[in-house]
């Protein structure tokens, strides 16, 4: 078996010893560096409560505020400017039938089969994250998000040639070159093995709070990564901003945390293995890209204690909190309705979260997807990832639970296709 990577290590955790003290710190450098923090906060807030109200405004009135894109329609050229502009601005976007829905609802029906020849249901959630602190704590005791990664279905489904075709076209959204270099290959992606989801009605346990993945306090404290990735808002200049600027992005460290993704993606994302919309328990997202930007900018105003962030805690998602970010947790939106084989997809900067409870009337299920460009990062984390998926091992950014190790029913290496394998990082681009 021979791995084409660039480096033998993935890259350690960032490890802060006296956060509190860090914090206060780099809250002080910060604010001198912007030409007046106050004011520059002021002005951005109202730019982003206009948008904000724009938002109210088309999701009261029933209109489509998330952009929605039949995956027929995009041909050789993919989004058409008027598109790409929309997708730009809120972030996110729907692609419908991204996949046959019949070969979907045979995924659906195989991975049902999967979970529980697997044994997932004699021994649930062995090693369940504390990523998410501000996860329901509801009665329901079932489980609904499952670790398991190496099923045929989710294997078939991150290799397909549609899937492919998408991540190209939101790959090229970005802006990927910075000073004369390459910052990743918008045509070439690597595999994030990532699990799956099965809410079942009643639940009322894993309604997730607004939230954005990719770091929390390292956002502010990390300089060579993250404050480069924010220069612009840092320095002031906050209209000059641009979320899709892939400059400094595959540079970030965060700090170690089970579901803490090692990969840059330039969109989250899952495919829809059921149908589900507003009510069943599924997606919520605050379709603006500019609103992780100003929470940046709130945490430096002076109505926040020196060694806090706006209530950002270490190895934990960044929460978008009622307290400090009211203003645009106003434009919190449910996605419409799904169907077997549409797709959404988000910004990496976009808050989301997941309804309360699921009041709906059938499972409301999907697989966690979401689009890694080829770039050094990212082949770096690829072996580790592929050792995982040899042995049956749970992949190395998450728990180790290992449900599959050793299970006879997983994907084997001969179950992937050429494009599978140059993902997966086993064969040569």
């Amino acid at each position: 078996m021979i791995f084409l990577y660039l480096v033998e290590a993935i890259i350690m955790g960032l490890e802060i010893k006296d956060i509190k003290a860090e914090i206060a710190s780099s809250k002080k450098l910060l604010r001198k560096r912007s030409i007046d923090y106050t004011a520059v906060f002021k002005e951005m807030s109202a730019s982003i409560e206009e948008e904000i109200n724009e938002i109210k405004s088309l999701r009261d009135e029933g209109s489509s505020v998330i952009p929605e894109i039949d995956f027929n329609s995009l041909g050789k050229e993919g989004f058409n400017d008027e598109q790409k502009s929309t997708i730009k601005k809120r972030g996110c976007v729907i692609i419908r039938n991204t996949f046959d829905r019949t070969l979907v609802q045979e995924w659906n029906s195989e991975l049902g089969s999967y979970l529980k020849n697997v044994g997932y249901y004699e021994n649930p959630d062995k090693g369940l994250d504390k990523y998410f602190s501000s996860l329901q704590k509801g009665e329901y005791q079932h489980p609904q998000i499952f670790s398991v990664y190496w099923s045929p279905p989710q294997v078939q489904a991150r290799q397909h040639e549609n899937l492919a075709k998408v991540k190209k076209y939101l790959n090229g959204l970005w802006k990927n070159q910075f000073n004369g270099k390459t910052v990743f290959d918008p045509n070439r992606e690597c595999t994030y093995a990532d699990r799956t989801r099965r809410r079942q009605p009643g639940d009322n346990s894993l309604g997730i709070k607004p939230h954005v993945d990719g770091g929390s306090v390292e956002r502010w404290l990390e300089q060579s990564g993250f404050q480069s990735v924010y220069r612009k808002l840092l320095d002031g200049k906050w209209k000059e901003h641009d979320p899709f600027d892939a400059a400094y992005r595959t540079e970030t460290t965060q700090i170690s945390s089970p579901a803490v993704c090692s990969m840059f993606r330039t969109f989250q994302g899952w495919i829809a293995l059921s149908p589900q919309g507003p009510g069943d328990g599924t997606l919520q997202l605050i379709p603006n890209i500019r609103v992780l930007g100003w929470m940046i900018l709130r945490a430096l105003q002076d109505d926040v204690p020196d060694d806090e962030l706006c209530g950002a805690q270490p190895g934990r998602a960044l929460s978008c909190d009622p307290k400090w970010h009211e203003l645009v947790l106003e434009g919190l939106c449910t996605i419409p309705k799904m169907q077997p084989g549409d797709s959404v997809w988000w910004h990496g900067d976009v808050i989301h979260a997941v309804e309360d409870e699921h009041n709906g009337k059938e499972s409301s299920n999907v697989i966690y997807i979401g689009a890694a460009p080829y770039c050094e990062k990212n082949a770096k984390f690829l072996k580790a990832q592929g050792e995982s998926f040899i042995s049956g091992k749970s992949s190395p950014d998450f728990a180790a639970e290992d449900y599959e190790y050793n299970f006879e029913g997983r994907a084997r290496l001969n179950d992937l296709s050429e494009l599978g394998k140059k993902q997966m990082g086993f064969e040569a681009w």
